[in-house]
């Protein structure tokens, strides 16, 4: 667990009774709808439904189907088409699709880390799949995903506990209708990928539904000995028991095992140049060297009922359980050491030497375990008083979390040069450093009123109250802490419809996070937890949609204010340390004209820290965090002899600071993407989707991001050079 989070032991998922009552509620209503059945009322049809490839709403937005113009969020989901379409094979992919949507530690072989509004995700808390909390500390598959979702902001309402910028949702295919599809890929590095997607319905009147995805992967790029292989195997099903009521089942277990990439780092305070090294480096190349392994089985259970005409109650119940060993030759700064004898007078830098030499470590953590158990039932309609029409969305959510690590190994192996970055060290992988283990258990309320006060107004008002029990303990049994804490989130935001399909809106609303410090053993409080921290956004925007004759576009602007309490590592204890405030402004616009589809989102953000007892840090930019981005894209179809689009994309984004004191600035780059697509008909039924698409296409050279990871130290992360895909899709 290369960050240092703090993990746990297994628990069992116990329900308080209050959740137990909120759910019994839900299953005796949805009882009682079956007894008296509403025939004007039903569940949706069961059928092929052609969802746009890009719509500017999530339903993890919890704001109901309206459409994207009449939600008062920033939010995006991306389909299945568009995924393929743009090359996505894994979240840190989502960074070409989005302007606010950038990297933040993306490495060959390794789990995601994704930045929104220049705030890094919590991989423990940020991270949703079917609405429900999962772990991103693994490597999700997406061949079985329809779509993924993206939440823009301070989530408070929607989520008890996550770091502010945004929230990323998966949702994965179900049955829908008859689904005969088989496709593979190759790209010049040698990385082959084949799946296969079969569903249909069975039953007298198509009662029960199938859904069946399995996929594996040889896995390649064009840096040194980074091989590996995944695969993946998930079924859906449902059962429509009646009219009113729907039951559906899922799981996936997936594989993955590659080496890990080590990013590169300053030469002690000077930034090297992206061209002076290989672009197929991997500084994680020794002869004992042995990939990250992550094994994944995640599942759920789902209960739709339709009560009556304007009610419906949904019950959700969720299981994710990861498996990973952990291991990298891993490069950290360097030491000096001024008194051999004496650690205390030993001095530590968190980037390389200036002539580039740098310390290496064998790293290895074995076995770790992770999971995560959430039940959510929820109740939606509407009613009116007082002459007001208001929809009231009422959820409970109980989730539990935990991590069961083993001591780990992070000993020191050698004095490397980057002259010389392949010469054999000594491994040393006994497991003698403490890792925190933590269990975390959740109990969330939230309601949620949109109130239609004229047909030109509407408010939105809500509250989530989150009961929070964490508990950290090292595996040594050292530094044992518990913390129990009550917070209410609320949310609250009015919508003003000036002109057809056009609202302005403001919004404002609090977050909460936890943190733990870092798992580092010299710290005085190393993996002790904090007390939960809350965040703050304001929001004011403007939304539209507009389709005449062979035009259509969806568009928004809004500007945002986030302010975020800051932990760091002062004094050799990790604590609050001030307040981190981004101020932006975001826009986009997608839309079609004839032939052309035309889109883009871009962002302009002002991030400043601020009340740090660190003289050298106020007033400056985090580390990271690109002053601007830009995402734009381009397509033409062609009708004859067959469907042909041709697409470009344009990804750039602004320089961003690589230390704290802002003194080294990472420079601007700009890249290039091209796709071609051709759907070749069969028959009526059967037709094969040809893609080609070059990644990087003139080749840019750059360093892509420079995260700031496990304590402070600084990584420099190359663009990957130009890439090359072939695929064939076969639906028949």
């Amino acid at each position: 667990m290369r960050r240092f989070p703090s993990p746990t032991s297994h628990r069992h998922l116990a329900l308080s009774p209050l959740a137990v009552a909120a759910c019994s509620l839900c299953l005796s209503l949805g009882v009682q709808a079956q007894n008296t059945p509403d025939d004007a009322s039903t569940l949706p049809s069961v059928g092929v439904t052609a969802a746009a490839k890009r719509q500017a709403k999530a339903s993890i937005a919890g704001l109901g189907d309206g459409p994207a113009w009449q939600q008062p969020v920033q939010a995006q989901t991306f389909s299945e088409e568009m995924l393929k379409d743009a090359q996505v094979t894994r979240l840190a992919d989502l960074t070409k699709l989005d302007a606010s949507v950038t990297d933040s530690y993306n490495s060959v072989g390794y789990w995601d880390y994704l930045s929104v509004r220049g705030f890094t995700l919590d991989n423990g808390y940020n991270y949703r799949r079917e609405g429900l909390p999962v772990s991103a500390e693994t490597r999700f598959p997406l061949e079985n995903k329809a779509s993924l979702e993206v939440l823009k902001g301070t989530s408070g309402l929607q989520s008890g506990v996550s770091a502010p910028g945004g929230l990323v949702n998966m949702l994965v295919k179900r049955p829908d209708g008859r689904v005969r599809s088989a496709g593979v890929s190759i790209d010049n590095t040698g990385e082959v990928r084949t799946q296969i997607d079969l569903g249909d319905r069975f039953g007298q009147q198509g009662e029960f539904g199938l859904r069946v995805n399995a996929a594996t992967a040889k896995l390649n790029t064009h840096f040194d000995n980074s091989e590996g292989h995944s695969r993946l195997l998930a079924v859906a099903g449902d059962w429509r028991l009646s009219q009113d009521t729907l039951l559906e089942a899922e799981i996936e277990h997936s594989y993955a095992s590659q080496p890990s990439l080590a990013g590169m780092s300053l030469l002690g305070t000077a930034l090297p140049s992206a061209r002076a090294y290989s672009r197929n480096l991997n500084l994680n190349n020794q002869p004992w060297s042995q990939p990250v392994e992550m094994t994944g089985t995640t599942g759920t259970v789902r209960w739709t009922q339709k009560l009556n005409s304007e009610w419906t109650s949904i019950v959700t119940y969720g299981e994710q359980h990861l498996r990973m060993n952990d291991r990298m030759a891993f490069p950290f700064g360097w030491t000096d050491y001024v008194d051999p004898a004496d650690d205390d007078d030993d001095e530590y830098y968190y980037n390389f030497k200036d002539d580039g030499t740098f310390n290496l470590y064998d790293y290895r953590s074995e076995n770790e375990k992770r999971l995560t158990r959430a039940l959510k039932g929820g109740l939606t309609g509407s009613v009116t008083l007082a002459g007001l029409r208001h929809e009231l969305r009422l959820e409970v959510l109980r989730s539990l979390y935990s991590t069961d690590l083993k001591p780990q190994a992070y000993n020191y192996s050698g004095l490397v040069s980057l002259s010389s970055p392949y010469a054999p060290q000594t491994p040393d992988p006994e497991m003698n450093d403490a890792s925190p283990n933590r269990w975390e258990r959740t109990t969330e309320l939230a309601v949620q009123d949109t109130v239609h006060l004229t047909p030109e107004w509407t408010a939105w008002v809500g509250l989530r109250h989150t009961r929070l029990n964490r508990h950290s303990v090292e595996t040594d049994g050292g530094k044992d802490t518990r913390i129990q804490q009550s917070l209410n989130t609320p949310w609250a935001a009015l919508g003003w419809t000036f002109a057809p399909k056009t609202q302005a809106y403001v919004s404002w609303g609090e977050g909460m996070e936890t943190k733990a410090a870092p798992s580092n053993p010299g710290l005085d409080n190393a993996g002790q937890i904090l007390p939960a921290l809350k965040s703050r956004q304001t929001e004011v925007g403007v939304k539209g949609q507009y389709a005449h004759a062979d035009v259509s576009a969806q568009w928004g602007a809004n500007v945002f204010e986030i302010r975020r309490p800051q932990a760091e590592t002062i004094d050799n204890r990790y604590r609050l340390d001030g307040d981190a405030r981004h101020r932006g402004l975001e826009g986009f616009w997608y839309g079609r004209i004839g032939a052309w589809g035309l889109g883009g989102s871009v962002m302009f953000i002002d991030a400043e820290r601020r009340g740090s007892s660190q003289a050298d840090v106020n007033g400056h930019t985090p580390v990271n965090v690109p002053e601007h981005a830009l995402k734009l894209s381009g397509s033409y179809s062609f009708g004859a002899p067959w469907a042909l689009t041709l697409q470009a994309d344009v990804v750039h984004e602004g320089q961003r600071w690589v230390d704290a004191a802002n003194t080294v600035r990472l420079p601007s780059w700009t890249r290039v993407d091209l796709g071609v697509r051709a759907v070749q008909p069969l028959s009526e039924q059967r037709s094969i989707t040809w893609r080609l698409g070059v990644n990087n296409a003139f080749n840019t050279r750059a360093w892509r991001e420079a995260p700031s990871m496990f304590g402070g130290h600084t990584y420099l992360f190359q663009m990957r050079e130009r890439t090359i895909t072939a695929s064939a899709q076969i639906d028949f």
